[in-house]
């Protein structure tokens, strides 16, 4: 099949809610195969595991990441990817979009997928990016 899609953290993390949308869990079953993440992606989901307290809440969001790294290809942050970000972040100088989004935007731009988000207002702004809410 080949990739298709690229999860924003949002996404990604919404299987481990106490009450997930039925509709997006089926939709990231049907698309498992099709599916990665950006190393971007995974840091921010890495970051908000390591700022909670020691509970069983973090214990089965470690392993739900552990889980998560062998089953979805991460994606760099290459210098394909920084050329683009470079070059959109200039242009889009005067609204000073977050540093984070247009690296994973750049992500999905140069490795040609839809990025799928609830963020959508965060990413309409660069060019060229395809945006999916999979959780509405």
């Amino acid at each position: 099949m080949g990739l298709k899609y690229l999860l924003d953290a949002n996404v990604l993390s919404h299987p481990t809610l106490l009450n997930p949308r039925p509709a997006a869990l089926a939709k990231l079953d049907r698309h498992r195969d099709e599916i990665a993440t950006s190393a971007t992606v995974l840091h921010e989901l890495y970051f908000g595991y390591h700022r909670l307290p020691a509970s069983r809440k973090k214990a089965a969001i470690e392993a739900y990441l552990q889980q998560l790294v062998a089953a979805v290809p991460i994606l760099p942050y290459d210098d394909r990817a920084a050329r683009w970000h470079a070059e959109e972040r200039a242009r889009l100088y005067q609204k000073t979009p977050p540093f984070i989004d247009g690296q994973i935007a750049a992500v999905a731009v140069v490795n040609e997928l839809t990025l799928v988000t609830n963020n959508l207002a965060d990413f309409k702004s660069y060019r060229g990016v395809k945006l999916e809410d999979w959780l509405k």
